[in-house]
């Protein structure tokens, strides 16, 4: 009788999945999903929008993105040519989580500034193996 394969779990370090919390756990990946949330967009307006993405990082993302069939990038056919980025049906269904995610570090951003600030104060971190 074949073993059952056990569902993901992203706590195994070969499971695939894991790939995808690095995708969506991705700080730009956060902030393009919430600029497309509102609409499609184009290049200038998505890095006018989020604040300090260089170029590079922006390319990177929205090329990683599209791969995952999480973002849709549309050619038109004018010149110069008119690219627009736009979320797919499985993209839109990270808007909520993401939501979530951003309004839970704006609503703790103080106090999580001020446990570092005490940490800081109170004594010097000095790194232990295996931990960050």
């Amino acid at each position: 009788m074949p073993k059952k394969s056990s569902p993901p779990s992203v706590l195994e370090p070969q499971c695939p999945s894991r790939l995808v919390l690095d995708r969506i756990a991705d700080k730009w990946t956060a902030l393009v999903i919430q600029i497309l949330a509102r609409g499609t967009r184009r290049y200038a307006e998505l890095q006018r929008a989020i604040g300090g993405i260089s170029q590079k990082m922006l390319t990177q993302t929205l090329r990683s993105l599209e791969r995952d069939g999480l973002v849709q990038r549309k050619v038109h056919p004018v010149v110069p040519p008119k690219v627009e980025y736009s979320l797919t049906r499985l993209g839109r269904t990270l808007i909520e989580p993401l939501h979530a995610l951003c309004r839970w570090s704006e609503k703790h951003l103080a106090e999580l500034q001020a446990n570092r600030a005490r940490a800081k104060a109170a004594k010097p971190v000095t790194a232990v193996a295996g931990h960050d």
